[in-house]
């Protein structure tokens, strides 16, 4: 039976083996030195070499002949250890001997001294795996071995293996493993075996391996069937999706084309491709894109996709699109990790893409939320511009104006309120058929009706059940309503105009008779309840509205509490989302 390549050409000194320079360096320097310990603990991710480190510093510790910290590899006990002939050098698999009967056995066993060797060593691979029981009985000799016994401990979860094991030990950690230097690998190999593999060929396995060269080689073992393995061998072998097809599959996607998105999908998944790998080359691509945007040299980069292809794909993705496409495609991954069916949670993921109102979650909010700003008939203003917009003074607050053309008998436009703490100012065009309002951000918005050149504002007309409040009886921002009226009678309070003028956390609403002002929290709360700010309230009240209504004061209010409902109220306007009004 012929030999799988990653046993076949498994290093055997400690030159063989790539990727992982510092530890090399620092075991061969103990070596040399003679201040080697009596166990330690060799971590990473699976096929990093740390088992066959293990061996070859068996082999160095015993070595007849060591030269520099490096095991000759010709002697008797070099050759022994390679075939495994040597029985005082030992490897157990933690996990089918986990239990501790068998750490029993080998405390009993590992008193002797060995017979062959100059040290015994116990390699106890996946070392995590062992029992409390055993972990504990494994202590005390870990603690203080005898002089001729050595632990090598590996595992690939560091985090489950207790503290006082990992504090009797030395531990060093084994990093992934670079692609060029498993693509430099594979190409060595490919000519001693007498295989023509390509360049990019070899940086696809190298990348699939990710950061493991056994699983690299493994894969170069299931495309060796051939001579030749060249990408579309790999493609084919490993039931991979093309660059160009995920790049078409993201293009469909950005340009919301479902049904090209899942015509794409229906024919990889007719050719045998892998559905999981396909999420995850589609993440990539989506990574890639996000990385992009933020800088075009990036070091990190997969190098999978070139710069042309990433910023043609950039220009039409904004970032939180980007992250709404990751969100996706996570959730379906997990969907997949659980069982679920393969290629309906991937049309499902790819109909998500392309529309994100299929999401409710706060990536896919945040998404639309920056399709609408994109949208050309949300011109951005200047509030600096006096000369292109027009300004007007009103209740003693600025207001820039903005009219279209487009509509020259139903145009009218929207005045925006300038704010002490605002810097974006938006305008909207509205016609007859139309109440849309759009609150972008901070901005007030208020709607009067004016020719290009005039602008008339004049609050004194409005009455605060015509204009201070709305059909369902909220304050209007910036008309100088009841509440606005109510403020200003209060001033001669400064402590309760202090409380209630903090927009960030008072909000007001006229129902019924019942003032119900919402505050942040409950200390807001109780102070708008007690008689010394109850009674100025309700007085001041009575003036503006002229009746008797009953203060009551709750939590849930201010802006940022009502930021998310606020956000979808905007969105509603514009057929984007649909938000019903129900409990808050």
């Amino acid at each position: 039976m012929e030999k799988a390549l990653y046993r076949k050409y498994r290093p055997l000194l400690f030159s063989d083996i790539v990727g992982q320079d510092a530890v090399v360096t620092a075991l061969k320097n103990q070596l040399t030195t003679g201040r080697v310990g009596h166990s330690y603990i060799f971590t990473g991710i699976r096929g990093t070499g740390k088992t066959t480190f293990a061996r070859i510093f068996a082999k160095a510790l015993n070595c007849l002949n060591l030269a520099d910290g490096e095991p000759c590899g010709q002697c008797d006990i070099c050759t022994g250890i390679d075939n495994g002939s040597v029985m005082d050098v030992t490897e157990i698999d933690a996990a089918s001997n986990n239990g501790v009967d068998n750490v029993r056995a080998l405390r009993e066993e590992a008193i002797y001294s060995p017979a062959s060797v100059r040290m015994r060593v116990y390699i106890i691979d996946e070392v995590h795996m062992l029992s409390t029981a055993a972990f504990n009985a494994l202590l005390k000799i870990l603690e203080e071995p005898p002089e001729h016994l050595m632990f090598i401990l590996a595992t690939t979860e560091l985090h489950k293996v207790p503290a006082t094991i990992l504090s009797r030990c030395q531990r060093f950690s084994f990093k992934r493993i670079s692609p060029a230097a498993i693509a430099a690998r594979l190409q060595s190999l490919a000519i001693s075996e007498g295989l023509t593999l390509t360049e990019d060929a070899a940086e696809k396995l190298a990348a699939l391996g990710d950061g493991s060269m056994r699983d690299a080689l493994s894969l170069l073992d299931q495309c060796a069937s051939d001579t030749n393995v060249d990408m579309q061998r790999v493609l084919d072998t490993i039931g991979l999706a093309g660059q160009q097809d995920i790049i078409s599959l993201a293009a469909a996607a950005a340009s919301r084309d479902t049904v090209a998105a899942l015509s794409i999908l229906d024919r990889l998944y007719d050719d045998g491709r892998d559905m999981p790998a396909l999420l995850s080359e589609l993440a990539s691509i989506m990574r890639d894109i996000l990385l992009h945007k933020l800088s075009k040299d990036s070091p990190l980069l997969s190098g999978a996709f070139s710069g042309e292809e990433l910023s043609g794909l950039s220009a039409k993705l904004a970032s939180e699109r980007l992250f709404a496409f990751l969100d996706v495609i996570r959730e379906a991954q997990l969907i997949l990790s659980r069982g679920g069916s393969v290629k309906l949670t991937v049309e499902m993921c790819l109909i998500r893409m392309c529309d994100e109102r299929l999401s409710d979650d706060y990536p896919a909010l945040l998404s639309r939320i920056a399709r609408l700003e994109e949208k050309k008939n949300f011109a951005q203003v200047d509030p600096t511009i006096e000369s292109e917009t027009g300004s007007c003074q009103s209740n003693g607050f600025t207001y820039y104006t903005k009219c279209h053309s487009e509509r020259s008998e139903e145009s009218q436009c929207v005045a925006v309120q300038e704010l002490q703490d605002s810097s974006v100012v938006t305008s909207r065009k509205r016609d007859d058929t139309s109440s849309e309002r759009h609150v972008y951000e901070d901005a007030q918005l208020s709607t009067v009706n004016c020719q290009p050149e005039e602008v008339e504002l004049d609050s004194s007309n409005q009455t605060p059940d015509e204009d201070g409040i709305k059909d369902d009886g909220t304050v209007k921002p910036g008309t100088g309503g009841f509440w606005y009226e109510i403020l200003q009678l209060l001033k001669d309070a400064p402590m309760l105009y202090a409380v209630l003028s903090n927009d960030a956390r008072i909000q007001a609403e006229l129902q019924d008779g019942t003032l119900l002002i919402r505050a942040g929290d409950e200390f807001t709360v109780s102070q708008i309840e007690s008689k010394m700010f109850a009674e100025p309230l309700k007085k001041a009240a009575f003036e503006v509205i002229g009746r008797e209504v009953i203060i009551k004061a709750v939590t849930g209010g201010g802006s940022y509490a009502e930021n998310t409902r606020d956000k979808l109220n905007d969105l509603s306007a514009f057929d984007i989302v649909k938000f019903e009004k129900g409990r808050d």
